[in-house]
Parts: C-alpha cells; structure tokens; sequence
C-alpha cells in the first residue's frame, strides 16, 4: 500500500468514526436534554413576576410563606390553590414597617373576602392571604396589597371562587 492510500483508508477511517460519535453524541444529547426538561417541566401555567398580578388572576400552588418575586399562574378553569381576588393601595410616604402594613393587608382582604366569595370567613371553607410590598420594594414604588383566597386543606380549586358562598 502507498503512502497516499494508507492516508485515504485513515481519513476514511476517521471521518466514519468521527460520524458514528457525532451522530450517537446527538441522540445521547438529545435524551439528556429531553430528561432535563421533563424533570424541571412545570407544567400548566406561567411564570409571572408577582408585580404583574391582578386580580382575577389563579395560582398554580398556594400562597407562599415568605418573600416572593414570582408565582405560576394558571386559567381558574384548570386545578389550582389561590385566586387573587382584591387589590388594595398603602399612602405614599415612608415605608410604614411589615406589622402596620400587614395589619393594613389583613383589615382589607378581610372586607373584601365576603364581597368576593359570598360568606363571611369565619363561616368559609376558604381562607385569605396577601402579597404585600417589602421595604425594598417599597423603595421601587410599591405600595399594592394583593389578596389571596385559597384552600387551607391543600385541596385543588377547579373555576373561580367569585359568589361561591362557601
């Protein structure tokens, strides 16, 4: 064999090669990025930024203890824990600290839960949370209180909870 065709059958030899492992290369990294994203799939809904909520809009999950920048919202028509059912508005000023504004949150979701589901709390199977600015927050603008009806037993709300008097 020459020179010329040793180098041939290698280049043949490695363009095959090379071939098989790119070829297989994708379908192994198409089935790692396939099991990436079923893992991480949220399923229905979308992501939104909290500060883009409005009342009328359902929560995939329900309200989050703690700070929270965004939630997964989702048609009323699908499962789903909380409905953003009142928005209310704190005066301009300085940030008034987290207990006069959740004591703010809490008088205001209160009022408006009758109005909105049809029965007072006390006597609901349903219960109110809220969404309320944090001082950083604050200091961007923030002053909106967002109310959440939910289901304190974890169980799905299938339509909205406007008038459902429970």
């Amino acid at each position: 064999m020459t020179t010329e065709k040793i180098w041939r059958r290698t280049l043949a030899v490695s363009t095959v090669a090379v071939a098989t492992v790119a070829l297989s290369g994708c379908s192994i990294l198409n089935q790692v990025t396939n099991g990436i994203s079923d893992a991480v799939d949220p399923g229905p809904g979308t992501t939104q930024d909290v500060f883009s909520l409005t009342v009328g809009d359902c929560e995939a999950a329900s309200p989050a203890e703690g700070e929270v920048s965004e939630t997964t919202v989702i048609d009323c028509a699908e499962p789903h824990q909380g409905e953003i059912y009142a928005a209310s508005y704190l005066p301009e000023g300085d940030f008034p600290g987290g207990a006069a504004i959740e004591a703010q949150a809490d008088n205001d979701c209160y009022t408006e839960f009758e109005s909105f589901v049809g029965a007072y709390v006390s006597d609901s199977m349903y219960d109110f949370s809220w969404y309320y600015p944090t001082e950083q927050s604050w200091a961007d603008g923030d002053r909106e209180i967002l109310c959440i009806a939910y289901s304190p037993d974890g169980e799905d709300i299938i339509g909205s909870l406007a008038g459902v008097a429970k």
